[in-house]
Parts: structure tokens; C-alpha cells; sequence
């Protein structure tokens, strides 16, 4: 019967590799479900018939620049 028996070393700088490779998981995933709760958000006001800028103001993009004297 063989056992083999091993100690490994986990370095501090492969701990934090590892929580930037979660956080970038996390990132990327709510990235996902934000675009498409949009884009399904989108299409649920376009059945029904919901404007979403009906009551919203839009200004000019207009810029007056005078000359001084």
C-alpha cells in the first residue's frame, strides 16, 4: 500500500490572483444580467406599449458662443 503524503505552499500572491479571478466572475456576471434584464425590459414596455421618455424633457444640443469685445 503506497501513501503518499504531500505539503503544499500557497502563496499570498496566488491568494490574491484567485480574488481578482472571483471578483472578475462576479463583474462579468452581473454584467450579463443587467444587459439582457434590459434588453427583456426593452421588450416587455414595446408589448405593452410603455414609453419610457414620454414624460421626460430633451434639451437642445445647441451652444452659443458670444465673442468678446
Amino acid at each position: 500500500m503506497n501513501i503518499f503524503v504531500t505539503f503544499g505552499y500557497i502563496d499570498p500572491s496566488v491568494m490574491t490572483y484567485a480574488i481578482q479571478a472571483g471578483a472578475g466572475i462576479v463583474i462579468a456576471i452581473g454584467a450579463f444580467v443587467g444587459l439582457y434584464f434590459r434588453k427583456a425590459k426593452k421588450k416587455v414596455n414595446k408589448k405593452l406599449g410603455v414609453d419610457e421618455n414620454k414624460n421626460k424633457e430633451v434639451e437642445s444640443d445647441e451652444v452659443e458662443v458670444k465673442k468678446k469685445k
